[in-house]
């Protein structure tokens, strides 16, 4: 009889867990614009408490589910404090790209992550980085190029500081599904890995916030300003769902797939978040989107698909001549 094909749960089930953290994230923009509109709060105080109410909503549910995974080695801590520091760089450059270059540019230029994450991936942690890896790469920046409206010329004349931030922010991204991927082969558990890291990087947002030295775009201009929705319980409640939603679900799926997955396939599969964000904005909001965005999103999902078909090609087991069962 043939032998029978194995069965390949990691990479079907690490695809499916990136996707769907993908889905989730792209509704993160739909919370802060409805923040930052209604309430006008600052970037780095949105982020602060969008960080706090992550680890604080974690917390309380692995202690009722799993308390176990509450407690990190001390040997880890080091590393958790690192990733922590990280994911609030990461948060921070953003937040200044998004201020300084706008959201077309700095969607690009975020998503140039896709490119370090490949190359580091390889040079750090030895992941492969073949014919298909690099196409995706290409497919998924020319996507996002045509998505953001990035295109227009008009949209690049921000200053080099607003350069410079938002292709840190790419670093930074990437460095932050490295240490992800990193983290799982240390022998952490994902979301003890989020618990610490959300906690840690809220700690450092904190201090952002609170720091004595010149004021930063985005920062609180006065510690009392940390409480800046004030009585507006409305928008307590829309931030708290905003974290312990889909902050909580996509990045803890994110982290999740990390332990199936290269870092540079999540990363990659994480930059569909533009494509789904439109689709979402189509549905719910009613906006349009023109022949070049539309080209952009097939560009983002083709990149995905490639990868999902070259990934099953190379694990799918070699053609076997059946034996007779009398030989």
């Amino acid at each position: 009889m043939p032998a029978a094909a194995p069965h390949r749960p990691d990479l079907t089930r690490g695809y499916t867990l990136a996707v769907i953290s993908a889905v989730i994230l792209s509704t993160t923009a739909i919370f802060i614009r409805y923040l930052t509109v209604a309430y006008a709060i600052p970037a780095l105080v949105l982020a602060f408490w969008r960080e706090a109410f992550v680890a604080v909503t974690l917390a309380a549910a692995l202690a009722l589910l799993r308390p176990a995974l509450l407690r990190a080695e001390r040997r880890h801590l080091r590393y958790l404090v690192g990733y922590g520091l990280v994911l609030a760089v990461f948060n921070g450059l953003w937040t200044l790209s998004v201020a300084l270059n706008g959201a077309a540019v700095s969607t690009v230029l975020v998503y140039s992550s896709a490119a370090f994450t490949a190359l580091l991936g390889r040079w750090l942690l030895a992941e492969e980085l073949g014919w298909a890896k690099l196409a995706a790469v290409a497919l998924s920046l020319g996507g996002c190029l045509l998505l953001s409206g990035a295109l227009d010329p008009a949209a690049w004349r921000g200053s080099a500081a607003g350069i410079a931030a938002g292709v840190l922010s790419g670093l930074g991204y990437a460095v932050y599904s490295l240490m992800g991927r990193s983290a799982s082969q240390r022998g952490l558990a994902p979301w003890t890995t989020v618990l610490y890291t959300f906690a840690f990087a809220a700690c450092f947002m904190l201090a952002a916030n609170l720091s004595p030295l010149p004021p930063v775009t985005g920062r609180a201009p006065a510690p009392a300003d940390l409480l800046w929705l004030g009585g507006a319980w409305r928008g307590w409640a829309v931030l708290f769902v905003l974290a312990a939603g889909p902050t909580l679900g996509g990045y803890g799926l994110y982290t999740v797939s990390l332990a199936h997955l290269p870092s540079s396939v999540v990363n990659l599969i994480a930059s569909m978040e533009p494509a789904i964000t439109a689709a979402i904005a189509f549905v719910v909001l009613g906006e349009r989107l023109d022949a070049t965005q539309a080209t952009g999103s097939v560009l983002i999902l083709s990149a995905v698909v490639l990868l999902r078909v070259y990934e099953g090609w190379r694990a799918a087991p070699a053609s076997v001549v059946p034996v007779p069962d009398d030989f």
